[in-house]
């Protein structure tokens, strides 16, 4: 620390940026879907009878290195923990990342905010990053450090951090592995830095980053255990086509995500080529190793693309194909191009600049033949920036007037999406206060059916819940529970948005599933339910939410 101030000083505003972007009020995007698992996980009793909660733990190694608070803490805090780990994490990347392109320590917060703006601007599939604690914020960090490697051409080190990713989000990290091995491809067998010593792709760092990965992937693999093949193609059905489709679907992507990813692309592509001209010779070995990293991504997306045709033709096939999240990573490493682009370009602008009083007028009359190009690489690295800014600081304004934890904004929850702040934060209060009464008045191992479109019941009532959208398994077994119960709770005639009120099914669903109450939307099925109300009662308000017990089972006849 005393040797490089600069290099934490540096850290530290990363983590301040990231703080003032995403430093909403827990729970977070998935915050509640992945803390809940991980509070069960270490406490198996909590929620033990919550489908969800219950179900396989996919994310080991996140469950057990995050979970561990909630043992201490409440889950607010341990989110707060577990962001601030993360976000170091990602911060220490983006640092090492900036040192390895050889650029001076304060461009890393350049690339950090078009890094963000780039993501959540230009994604093709809905990614981010930097948000609440989830297993994929550790698992980017890890691969920035190892992206760092690659840029050195150190594949032990590749090796060993992209496993390690992996371990935390098998995903994210494997697919990295992919690219990097396309990027190994290019780097060392096309065009070789050393011809002489040429560098081996099968080394014990390899199958040591492997076997690191094996506590992520195994646990994924476990997902399909015990299972048949006419089982894993439901579940994969369901999960492709039916729930996850917005990540995973090519065609269920909207046209104007395809012409913002593909803007973003040739940005990045155009960018990266005007940097490797402007950038001195041992500067260009390091963008040309991030080029061939950011070609491997984007060969993965366009796999991807492929792969989505596979639905028309063989759907089972198809289904089980998409489940691999082909958009990840290229979401992700394009716009992380990108910034890196622009970043080394305006430092080639800055060095310009600085030796432009200096330079002959016989030097100036040459530079200004390469005008057209560079001239117009730097006024587009400038206004890229400027966007970049605009567009994360939007965002952050917009998140702090509206004064909204994201996980109960009405934009995120798809009801009354033009909603006022005053009306938001009445109905944020009313859910919290719902919650509280539920936890107040019932039982550790009470089981609630709850309204369609909240994803926090649990993280505020401490109870299981019957169904919710928010809320899938991931193994096969579970999640296709959740599918059968989801269209038996929420009915495709009343647009899934709201619980059936027909007295046949709630005492089915009693009998079923040990339901005693119902929390309802009001703004859905209206202010009075013909059914005994529980919550509020008396001098008790609550203008948004109220529960309701649901009928006995029907008496059975007497005999004369």
């Amino acid at each position: 620390m005393k040797k490089h101030p600069e290099r934490w000083i540096g850290w530290a505003v990363l983590v301040g940026l990231f703080f003032v972007y995403a430093g909403d009020a827990p729970p977070g995007v998935n915050e509640a879907h992945y803390l809940a698992k991980a509070k069960n996980f270490w406490d198996p009793s909590w929620c033990a009878n919550d489908l969800f909660v219950a179900s396989g733990k996919a994310h080991w190694l996140y469950y057990w290195v995050f979970g561990w608070p909630t043992l201490f803490f409440s889950l607010s805090t341990t989110a707060w923990i577990g962001r601030l780990i993360g976000w170091g994490l990602l911060a220490a990347g983006v640092t090492r990342l900036c040192r390895e392109l050889r650029l001076p320590p304060f461009y890393a917060p350049i690339i950090a905010i078009v890094w963000i703006a780039g993501i959540q601007e230009g994604n093709l599939a809905g990614e981010w990053v930097v948000g609440g604690i989830e297993a994929k914020v550790p698992a980017y960090g890890l691969v920035l450090f190892g992206l760092s490697e690659l840029l050195r051409r150190n594949w032990n080190g590749v090796w060993l951090y992209f496993g390690s990713a992996a371990a935390f989000h098998v995903l994210t990290g494997g697919w990295s592995v992919v690219a990097g091995g396309i990027a190994f491809v290019y780097l060392e067998r096309i065009r070789p830095r050393n011809r002489d010593t040429p560098q081996r792709f099968f080394t014990p760092a390899l199958f040591a980053g492997g076997a690191i990965s094996l506590v992520g992937l195994l646990p994924a693999a476990a997902m399909s255990a015990g299972a048949t093949s006419a089982e894993v193609t439901s579940a994969a059905r369901v999960y492709a086509y039916f729930r996850i489709s917005h990540h995973l679907l090519p065609s269920a992507f909207h046209l104007d995500w395809y012409v913002r990813h593909a803007l973003l692309t040739l940005l990045t592509i155009g960018l990266l080529r005007a940097d490797w001209r402007l950038a001195a010779t041992r500067r260009r070995r390091r963008i040309a190793a991030m080029a061939a990293f950011f070609v491997g991504a984007l060969t993965i997306s366009l796999c991807g693309l492929i792969v989505g045709t596979v639905p028309a033709i063989a759907p089972d096939w198809g289904a089980k194909l998409l489940r691999f999240y082909w958009f990840r990573l290229a979401d992700a490493i394009t716009p992380l191009t990108l910034a890196c682009s622009v970043a080394g370009v305006l430092s080639g602008l800055a060095r310009h600049c600085e030796n432009e009083a200096s330079a002959s007028i016989g030097k100036r009359l040459r530079e200004s033949v390469h005008w057209n190009s560079t001239g117009m690489a730097r006024v587009a690295s400038l206004m890229v920036l400027a966007a970049a800014m605009w567009c994360v600081g939007r965002s952050t304004w917009q998140r702090i007037y509206d004064n909204v934890p994201i996980s109960h904004s009405n934009r995120l929850l798809g009801l009354h999406s033009n909603a006022a702040y005053w009306e938001q934060r009445r109905t944020m209060s009313d859910w919290i206060d719902v919650c509280r009464f539920v936890r107040a008045n019932t039982s550790d191992d009470a089981i609630l059916l709850t309204p369609r479109h909240q994803q926090s019941f649990k993280w505020y009532s401490h109870r299981a819940e019957v169904v919710n959208w928010k809320d899938i398994p991931q193994d096969v077994e579970h999640l296709r529970k959740w599918a059968r119960r989801f269209i038996e709770v929420y009915p495709v005639e009343l647009s899934t948005m709201r619980v059936t009120i027909r007295y046949d099914r709630l005492r089915e669903f009693r009998s079923k599933y040990g339901v005693d109450w119902m929390v309802v939307d009001r703004r859905v099925v209206g202010p009075h339910l013909p059914l005994v109300q529980v919550y509020p009662i008396g001098d008790e308000h609550n203008a948004t939410y109220a529960i309701y017990r649901l009928p006995s089972a029907r008496p059975l006849p007497t005999e004369n």
